[in-house]
């Protein structure tokens, strides 16, 4: 099958994707799982429940208030449950829902492509920036 047959195919799927269901949830959850954090916390609550402090000591750089907006994103999606422990002081955790867990193996399978191709990619855009701008040399 020619390159040009199988392009072809792939954006007549994604066409008839985006006509069959409502484009607008379509895209929002696209823009979910390509945020930057929606993956890395769905990818730490795959190892269990965690507290929102826990959250925001091992993801790295993320502030509260993203923390906070993320976290309510993925539960509005039903991605991740926030549970609340009738305690004193009030304990909450946070967790992946079984409808979340099935978005747990691509993400994974993703970050496991990042994490293998990672130097090829530096190298890629190494070369490109050189060729754009000699002056330029290394971004990362």
């Amino acid at each position: 099958m020619s390159h040009q047959v199988e392009a072809d195919k792939v954006l007549r799927s994604l066409g008839r994707a985006c006509l069959e269901h409502d484009p607008d949830v379509l895209r929002s959850v696209l823009d979910r799982v390509g945020d930057k954090w929606s993956l890395i916390l769905i990818g730490l609550l795959d190892k269990g429940p965690m507290r929102f402090t826990e959250l925001l000591r091992t993801a790295p750089g993320i502030s509260r208030r993203m923390l906070s907006l993320t976290l309510r994103g993925l539960e509005r999606d039903g991605l991740v449950k926030r549970v609340v422990f009738a305690e004193i002081p009030p304990r909450v955790e946070y967790e992946v829902t079984p409808f979340g867990r099935t978005l747990s193996e691509p993400v994974l399978t993703l970050t496991r492509w990042a994490a293998d191709n990672q130097d090829t990619i530096r190298a890629n855009r190494r070369v490109f920036d050189e060729a754009a701008d000699p002056d330029i040399g290394d971004l990362d």
